[in-house]
Order: C-alpha cells, then sequence, then structure tokens
C-alpha cells in the first residue's frame, strides 16, 4: 500500500545519498525538526546527539548507524537522536571530516605527509576491493593478497581513527553542552503551548456550559 509505484533505481538511490531531492537545507531541517520532537529527556536526547556526532568522525563506513547505537546505549543517550545525528556525516561534509582526522592521527602516530580527501577515500575504495577479493578467494581458485589493505591500515585507517576519535569526543562534548539548553527550551515552548491549548479548551467548555445553563432545562 505504502510501496512507491515505481521504484527507485539504484543510480537514483545513490544520487539521492549524495544529494537529497530537497536539497541539504530542507534535509538538515527535517533532522532538526524530528529530534526536537523526540518524547525524552533534553538531555538523553543531547546524548544521543552527541554519540552520532563523534561516530561521523570515525572511519566505519556502513556501521555508523550500529556505532552511534552502541554508544548511545553505553552512555545512555537516545537512541534515535543518535542515529539522526549520523546525517552530519554526508558526502559534504566527510572530506573535511577525513581530512582533519587523518591529519591528527598521522601527527599523534609520528608519521610525516598530508593526505588529500581523494587519496583517503582512493585508499578506502581499494581497501574494500581487496578485502571483497580475499572473501571470494576463500571459495575459489584466485588467491589471497593483504598488501593493499597492511598499507591502508598503517597510513590511512588507524590515523583516521586515533584523530577521528579525538576529534569526535571533542565535537560530541561541545555539541551535547549546546543542545541541551535548546532542546530545554524548546519542550518547555511545548508544554506551555499545550498548557495554553487546555486552558482556552476548558474556557470554551465552561462557557458553553454556562450558557446551556442561562438557557434553562427546556433547553
Amino acid at each position: 500500500m505504502f510501496k512507491r509505484r515505481k521504484p527507485r533505481s539504484y543510480g537514483q538511490l545513490a544520487s539521492q545519498m549524495i544529494y537529497p531531492p530537497g536539497g541539504w537545507r530542507r534535509a538538515s531541517a527535517y533532522v532538526a525538526h524530528r529530534l526536537r520532537r523526540l518524547p525524552d529527556q533534553p538531555h538523553r536526547i543531547a546524548r544521543g546527539v552527541a554519540a552520532g556526532i563523534m561516530v561521523n568522525f570515525t572511519p566505519l563506513f556502513g556501521f555508523h548507524f550500529l556505532s552511534a547505537a552502541a554508544v548511545a546505549w553505553i552512555i545512555r543517550g537516545n537512541v534515535l537522536a543518535a542515529l539522526l545525528a549520523t546525517f552530519v556525516g554526508n558526502p559534504v561534509t566527510l572530506p573535511f571530516i577525513a581530512l582533519m582526522s587523518v591529519k591528527l592521527g598521522r601527527e599523534i602516530l609520528g608519521q610525516e605527509g598530508d593526505l588529500t580527501p581523494q587519496f583517503i577515500f582512493h585508499e578506502f575504495s581499494k581497501a574494500t576491493g581487496e578485502l571483497w577479493h580475499n572473501l571470494r578467494a576463500l571459495f575459489g581458485p584466485s588467491e589471497m593478497h593483504w598488501y593493499n589493505l597492511g598499507d591502508f591500515m598503517a597510513q590511512v585507517f588507524w590515523p583516521y581513527m586515533v584523530g577521528g576519535i579525538i576529534l569526535g569526543s571533542i565535537a560530541g562534548v561541545i555539541t551535547h553542552y549546546l543542545t541541551v539548553p535548546i532542546f530545554i527550551a524548546y519542550q518547555r515552548r511545548r508544554e506551555k503551548k499545550m498548557a495554553d491549548r487546555i486552558a482556552r479548551a476548558s474556557a470554551r467548555a465552561a462557557q458553553l456550559a454556562a450558557d446551556r445553563a442561562k438557557g434553562g432545562p427546556g433547553q
């Protein structure tokens, strides 16, 4: 009943991951709207957002949802808020996140030379291809090899992980303390609006009852 009459092709799905149909501004507004309306305590929602933000800085592509949910559960945050916050890690922001994380990680690990975002994601592609090749080799005649994965882990993945955890933790803490007051203010405003609606409804009901009483028992 709720399926599309014409299913989207894989090309459309891929393009919409890079650029949503309504644009990034509309998509961001939708995520913010969903976060504000989550039925939970403000500090738990803020913890969930912080968990999602932190995970966005890690190189666990394909596992950000699961990682964000796990971190949110560990710190007793709202899991749905964490999943929504992973939206921050999109094709627009990921190159900058990757560049900063890898650069910091390489400096901490004592590795020289800066890497470009293009090189980083190209290495991810090569490592993924080699991993799939080795998995297929378990069931076929091909020989397994690990030289691409070895270089990738040493030069990209571990620096990315080290730098990403540090930057992500900092970004998560800052996000938490910035968003708690926002969620508190929004929920108070919603409660006030709800109380005003209830008061107006009660006043109308009381007025209606008074009008009927004035009309006498025959009315």
